[in-house]
């Protein structure tokens, strides 16, 4: 995409998902002290990001109760029919935020404006550090475009601090078994980012965040500490799981919680699985204009500037 075009279509509008109300179940689960309440319960939003489906749960840093995050997308899934072209992301911009992409169906390929030229495979995970900015292009692999077969995943901006705001860019890419798992009877636990029960991503972050990715079993409870004072929430990936006060949260719903409260407890009656996030929140002056994310607005005009300058590398 040429930077003129890019500059000119760079707002992305959704439309609602209908999606069943908050409700109360009848589980039995009880309040301990310290549990977190739920702030709010919010639906997910369908949109396209140039030829990708995705369900937007939150984008563009509206709520303080994500920081240290500022966009998440569920992409997919979808099917690349064999010799189809498949996703399709042209070379687009970033600065001061880092795309993490998570697989759990497919494969696709990242090229980027410092010299990497990497193929992601299913459980992968892959993070973007933009810092004072890069250029990278997302689309599908070759071997998916001749083979064809069903692509899903998330792709989840973590901010920058201000003092890391212009960092030189960096790339890297985590196998699914160098990322920790902590399973139990009725719940498995993937260590995507942070530290859980004495286990801890290899993944580096420039500021504290912790990303599980969780499967919980039908009949089953699992209670997660967290500090308070942190943010935390959840996204629902597939079923429907019960938080405190009898809260339902069904697929392509978001949670947010109060900050209040050491405890997050968790049942689900037939079975879920869910992303939980957050940690200490930022708490600095937030500017976001498409794939920018800095403290002023005059940091976000820069960002343009060095684009159309060519300042971010070519690709």
């Amino acid at each position: 995409m040429k930077r003129t075009e890019f500059i000119r279509h760079s707002a992305i509008i959704g439309a609602s998902l209908a999606l069943p109300r908050t409700v109360y179940a009848r589980s039995g689960m009880f309040a301990v002290s310290g549990e977190r309440r739920v702030s709010q319960v919010l639906n997910s939003k369908r949109t396209m990001v140039q030829n990708v489906p995705v369900l937007r749960a939150f984008g563009g840093g509206e709520h303080d109760l994500v920081s240290p995050f500022v966009m998440l997308d569920e992409f997919g899934p979808f099917q690349v029919n064999p010799g189809d072209i498949g996703m399709d992301i042209k070379a687009h911009p970033h600065a001061g935020v880092v795309p993490t992409t998570f697989l759990v169906q497919g494969s696709g390929r990242h090229t980027d404006s410092i010299n990497n030229d990497i193929v992601y495979r299913e459980g992968q995970f892959m993070l973007f550090s933009s810092g004072r900015g890069a250029i990278h292009e997302e689309v599908s692999d070759d071997q998916l475009r001749k083979d064809g077969g069903t692509v899903q995943g998330f792709q989840i901006w973590l901010n920058l601090p201000a003092n890391e705001k212009f960092r030189n860019p960096e790339t890297f890419l985590h196998n699914s078994d160098a990322l920790p798992v902590i399973e139990n009877e009725g719940h498995r636990i993937q260590i995507m980012m942070g530290d859980l029960q004495g286990k801890a991503s290899p993944v580096e972050t420039h500021s504290p965040a912790f990303y599980y990715h969780i499967k919980l079993e039908a009949g089953h409870r699992l209670d997660i500490p967290v500090k308070d004072g942190n943010n935390a929430f959840i996204y629902v990936v597939k079923g429907v799981v019960e938080l405190e006060n009898r809260t339902l949260v069904a697929a392509a719903q978001l949670a947010l919680y109060e900050r209040q409260g050491e405890t997050l407890r968790y049942y689900s009656e037939t079975g879920c699985e869910f992303l939980l996030l957050g940690d200490h929140p930022l708490d600095e002056p937030f500017y976001s204009y498409g794939p920018f994310v800095m403290n002023t607005p005059e940091q976000i005009e820069l960002c343009f500037q060095n684009y159309r300058a060519g300042k971010m590398g070519e690709l």
